[in-house]
């Protein structure tokens, strides 16, 4: 879609007027590849992939989901510790795990290698959990097929940074987060976390959400 809008802003319309030239393809019966993708974010993504008739790939340290987790006993979400295996059998990685000491920098070149030649690498979580250098070489050398970046380790990325050039890369300013909708329900989450906070002080069943200590 991005490549066929850039076309028609160059006034070229060959692909109206002849045969179409840019690939195309469908993600039904493709496989997806959430990196530590069992919680709310990564849970999102598989719901939309299953509806479009993905199958889901989810790392977890466990290699399984709790039993109340609502992917857990969908036949076509298989769940794996080794990630190894994620890389090899997914036509999409995509990741959501946090940023830490452990994950940063781990998402790499020995990682990309280990993905089909077709496939792409989709990052909305936190950019520095990839070795940049190594992932624009690998694009650079046509490893995978291409990325869609909407986070980097520097944000915006450096201006002499390939990234903004690379043709199999999609790169957009860390916009998931942007949208009034979502900035709405942040708002609201902070307020009814301030109420159950309030609340909890003379009933303990009041619960706040994201509580990380």
């Amino acid at each position: 879609m991005i490549r066929q809008q850039i076309m028609l802003h160059e006034d070229n319309r060959a692909n109206f007027t002849g045969p179409f030239t840019l690939p195309l393809g469908e993600v039904n019966g493709k496989t997806v590849g959430l990196i530590g993708g069992s919680g709310l974010i990564g849970s999102k993504v598989a719901d939309v992939a299953l509806s479009l008739g993905m199958d889901v790939i989810i790392s977890s340290r466990s290699g399984s989901l709790p039993s109340s987790h609502r992917h857990a006993n969908n036949s076509r979400v298989k769940v794996v510790e080794n990630v190894e295996i994620l890389l090899r059998e997914s036509d999409y990685v995509s990741v959501h795990c946090p940023l830490n000491d452990e994950t940063r920098g781990s998402i790499g070149r020995s990682m990309i290698e280990q993905m089909k030649p077709t496939a792409y690498f989709i990052n909305c979580a936190r950019g520095a959990i990839c070795n940049e250098p190594e992932l624009i070489e690998c694009l650079k050398e046509n490893v995978i097929a291409g990325a869609g970046l909407d986070v980097t380790v520097g944000e915006p990325p450096e201006m002499d940074s390939e990234l903004w050039t690379l043709p199999n890369v999609i790169l957009t300013p860390h916009i998931g987060w942007r949208r009034i909708e979502t900035r709405q329900r942040l708002v609201d989450m902070t307020a009814d976390n301030i109420e159950a906070y309030i609340a909890s002080t003379v009933d303990p069943s009041a619960k706040m959400i994201n509580v990380v200590n």
